[in-house]
């Protein structure tokens, strides 16, 4: 039997790596399989390097689409799916092998996976994360420091020149696109509870 496909997105900074770790602890893992599009960067000497000679990671193209799509496709037909980690290129953390097991409802997230047409093509509802963009420099400045040891000076280098530009042209036009639009300038509490319960009531619970 085919899953119940849920894509979400949203700006970077907009919470969704929260919303996401909410969501998990409300199913066993049998009940919810989680494929993130971040775990799909192409290696660093292979991305597209901006006037300053800096890789730019906010791009579509630096995603490996075809094999993001091929293992969703994999999770669908209800195989068994392994991939190493991303980390990224924060040296004090070590890849780790992660393994996606096949389950009644996949959850694909990532900034891209509405504008890849042959992904959005197989959701049954999407979602996406909305946040002022203050909220999200603020979010991304922690998150970059504190997780992926970046400095302040390059965080926000990125934001300015990588992410802002990729949001407005790749990721916000879709905002009219999705099936539901959570609000996180304050909590995503009620979208959270919202979302379980679709999915609980999908689950027969």
């Amino acid at each position: 039997m085919k899953p119940l496909i849920i894509g979400i997105t949203g700006g970077s900074g907009s919470g969704k790596t929260s919303f996401i770790k909410q969501l998990r602890e409300q199913f066993k893992l049998e009940e919810l399989c989680i494929i993130s599009q971040d775990d799909y960067y192409f290696p660093r000497q292979h991305q597209e390097k901006d006037d300053k000679g800096i890789e730019n990671f906010d791009l579509p193209k630096s995603i490996d689409k075809k094999a993001f799509h091929a293992d969703i496709l994999r999770l669908i037909d209800g195989q068994i799916v392994e991939r190493t980690e991303y980390t990224f290129n924060n040296k004090n953390v070590s890849p780790k092998l992660i393994t996606f097991q096949p389950a009644p409802v996949l959850i694909v997230e990532g900034i891209f996976v509405f504008h890849y047409k042959k992904v959005r093509n197989l959701l049954d509802l999407k979602i996406f994360l909305h946040a002022k963009e203050n909220l999200k420099v603020i979010r991304r400045i922690k998150r970059d420091q504190t997780e992926r040891n970046y400095p302040l000076e390059d965080v926000l280098y990125r934001y300015e020149k990588h992410v802002l530009p990729t949001f407005e042209r790749y990721i916000q036009p879709y905002t009219e696109d999705a099936d539901l639009v959570i609000n996180n300038n304050h909590s995503f509490e009620m979208g959270l509870k919202v979302l379980t319960g679709f999915i609980r009531d999908h689950l027969g619970q």
